[in-house]
């Protein structure tokens, strides 16, 4: 296994992310519709916060047999991006190896790291299921 293996070589570069002036929403579908559990928060380019799946999930609303419009409307008449989103991040940067961020995830309780460039812009995202992808195709 190869230690010094760059973040590059696992990391999602495609990221889908939102911005912090978007409805809650907005966010909610992404995570319903295309398959990730992260989605990094950017004001302009740089990385502001990251929302999970779980701090959805975290959100008390009462959306018992309600349709997708009414839980839309609801979730985003009582908050926002802002009141969801984490803002103290664990960020990799685009230089580190995946031994760093293997440590990072193994001493942990989050599931994911962005990875940033110089300028604090997401480049990427590595989550624990990138790192047994990458464990797997070790051996």
């Amino acid at each position: 296994m190869k230690k010094n293996d760059s973040i590059s070589k696992i990391m999602s570069t495609n990221v889908i992310s939102v911005h912090q002036g978007q409805k809650l929403s907005e966010v909610r579908h992404i995570i319903c519709d295309s398959n990730v559990h992260h989605v990094p928060v950017v004001d302009g380019k740089k990385l502001v916060g990251l929302i999970s799946f779980t701090d959805l999930m975290k959100l008390n609303i009462v959306i018992s047999g309600a349709d997708e419009r009414t839980i839309d409307s609801i979730v985003d008449q009582q908050f926002t991006i802002q009141d969801v989103m984490t803002t103290e991040l664990t960020t990799l940067a685009n230089t580190d190896t995946v031994r760093q961020a293997s440590k990072i995830l193994a001493e942990s309780n989050f599931h994911s790291l962005p990875v940033i460039d110089a300028q604090k812009q997401i480049v990427g995202i590595v989550t624990m299921t990138d790192l047994i992808k990458y464990l797997n195709d070790q051996y």
